[in-house]
């Protein structure tokens, strides 16, 4: 993979450096629209914080298991979940 390297000269560093907060959250907020993609612009539904208790051990291999598998645990579950109520 072949990567581009940028170089900025040394009046364009001066001018980012005396922009405003408000020009550099517009800036970023462009860059953001530009950019990124449309996964990455739509926002995510809001997640709930639960508790729930699962016996040690079963916890313990399952997070092995996904730690094996190069899988959050905790991003598992949420699938195993979606899977069985759709």
């Amino acid at each position: 993979m072949t990567r581009t390297v940028q170089y900025f000269s040394n009046e364009y560093l001066q001018s980012c450096q005396q922009m405003t907060s408000g020009q550099i959250c517009q800036f970023l907020d462009d860059f953001r629209k530009l950019h990124g993609s449309p996964k990455q612009v739509k926002a995510k539904p809001p997640s709930k914080l639960i508790s729930l208790k699962v016996d040690n051990d079963l916890l313990e291999e399952f997070r092995e298991k996904c730690e094996i598998s190069g899988l959050r645990y905790q991003t598992q579950i949420k699938t195993l979940m979606a899977d069985w109520c759709n």
